[in-house]
C-alpha cells in the first residue's frame, strides 16, 4: 500500500504535542528574524508611509467638507452634517501634522 505525502505528514505530526517540530523544539515568534518581512522598513520610512497614506484621507475629507458646505448653501443637506464634517476634517488635518512631526523626529 502507498501512503501519501499528506498522509504521511498528519501521520507524524499528529503524534507530536502541538508547537513542537521534528527537532524537538519549539516555535516561537521570536525564534523569527526581525527582518524576515519588511527588510527596508524603518521607523522612519514606516511615519513616511502612513504620513503619505493621511495626505491622501485628509484631502478627500477636505473634499467632503467643502461638498457639505456647498449643500448647505444650496439647501440639499441639514446644517448640522457641517459640525461633523468639519470634525472629520480637522481630525484628519491634526494627525498629518501629528505624523509630520513624528517623520522629522525619527533620525
Amino acid at each position: 500500500m502507498k501512503v501519501g505525502w499528506t498522509s504521511w505528514v498528519s501521520a507524524t505530526f499528529s503524534k507530536m504535542a502541538p508547537g513542537i517540530f521534528p527537532c524537538g523544539c519549539e516555535a516561537t515568534l521570536a525564534d523569527r528574524p526581525q527582518s524576515a518581512y519588511t527588510p527596508a522598513m524603518t521607523l522612519k520610512n514606516a511615519a513616511f508611509l502612513a504620513l503619505v497614506g493621511m495626505i491622501l484621507a485628509t484631502i478627500l475629507l477636505v473634499a467632503g467638507f467643502i461638498g457639505d458646505i456647498l449643500g448647505v448653501a444650496r439647501g440639499l443637506i441639514p446644517a448640522m452634517r457641517l459640525l461633523t464634517s468639519f470634525i472629520y476634517a480637522l481630525a484628519g488635518l491634526s494627525m498629518v501634522v501629528f505624523l509630520y512631526a513624528f517623520h522629522k523626529a525619527q533620525s
